[in-house]
């Protein structure tokens, strides 16, 4: 029987933006309902099991920039969730890794860990692709790929604009020029995400990454010393943007042989891949953002767009864009 749920708040999508913005609608008193597409929550906040150890796959690490944020990582550090991993990175041409004074932290177990943290108390379903809203009475109506329907009085967009865009029934749920004309600016790069598990040693600059934000592979790191997998070496190695492009739909077995070529200059000449996995981040990073945390539509019933696309891209800019959004709406439906 297909589901018919209500909720005062309706979020889609439960990357870290959809669950900071429900655990402070949460505490609110609202009753909120998150619904996800993929079988974990996260987003790109997410680690892969490969072999007998574990790779983080999209974000790699957070930092902070602004006092909000620090002070929700300083309580994570508090509970033992995250660690502070490094304060630079080489570019893998150096001999030591130049510190930029501020630190890069990461989660216990991988990013997700921290993600499922998040939304252990949280009324969150999973595997529910949203294939289209509509207002409906004073709110919204969501229907599922099954055919469940979810009523809210308000509705947090927080997947990718374009993806956000594709849910809305246009002629139902009309956007005005302006507001289009914004989400339709906002831009994003593609990266191709190789996992690999080694058998045999490989030697990264400390403490065990290289970035190099311009090149054909942008990061390379090695998830054992990284702390998050003791039971194996898995390394995950990022592709530019243009060269994820040049790779994007070709085969998952070429596209890895051109991501393992960046191991050669660093693993010694008896190791091997034992196990490969590819991971395809079609939105990987806004390049073009909205300047303000939200988006809030008008002229409809409470809508509000949020995520890494608003107020700054990463970790930090969609913690404190699910932030914002949930303040907004609070108002709406308290």
């Amino acid at each position: 029987m297909a589901e018919n749920k209500q909720a005062d708040v309706l979020i889609v999508g439960a990357g870290i933006a959809g669950l900071m913005a429900a655990r402070k609608l949460t505490r609110s008193g609202a009753r909120v309902l998150v619904l996800e597409q993929n079988n974990a929550v996260g987003g790109r906040m997410a680690t892969r099991r490969l072999g007998p150890g574990l790779a983080d796959s999209g974000a790699q690490f957070f930092t902070a920039r602004e006092e909000q944020f620090q002070a929700q990582i300083d309580r994570w550090l508090a509970a033992g969730l995250v660690y502070e991993w490094s304060h630079g990175w080489s570019d893998g041409s150096l001999g030591t890794t130049p510190a930029t004074g501020y630190p890069r932290y990461a989660a216990h177990g991988g990013m997700q860990a921290l993600a499922a943290h998040l939304a252990a108390d949280l009324p969150v379903q999973i595997n529910t692709r949203i294939v289209s809203i509509m207002p409906g009475g004073t709110g919204w109506t969501a229907t599922d790929s099954s055919g469940g329907v979810y009523h809210a009085g308000a509705l947090i967009l927080t997947p990718p604009i374009p993806l956000a865009l594709g849910l809305l029934d246009h002629d139902a749920a009309p956007l005005s020029f302006a507001t289009r004309t914004i989400l339709e600016h906002v831009d994003y790069t593609p990266c191709l995400s190789g996992l690999f598990w080694l058998n045999g040693n490989i030697h990264l600059p400390e403490p065990g990454a290289v970035q190099r934000p311009n090149a054909t592979i942008t990061w390379i790191a090695d998830n054992r010393r990284k702390g998050i997998s003791p039971g194996a070496t898995l390394v995950t190695v990022h592709a530019g943007p243009d060269y994820s492009r040049q790779y994007w739909d070709r085969p998952d077995t070429e596209a890895l042989n051109a991501l393992a070529t960046a191991l050669q200059l660093f693993k010694d000449y008896r190791t091997e891949i034992a196990q490969a996995h590819l991971d395809h981040w079609r939105y990987a990073m806004p390049i073009t953002t909205y300047r303000e945390r939200y988006l809030a539509a008008d002229g409809l019933p409470p809508l509000v767009f949020a995520g890494d696309a608003f107020g700054g891209p990463r970790v930090e800019g969609a913690a404190l864009s699910g932030l914002a959004a949930a303040e907004y709406v609070a108002g709406s439906v308290s």
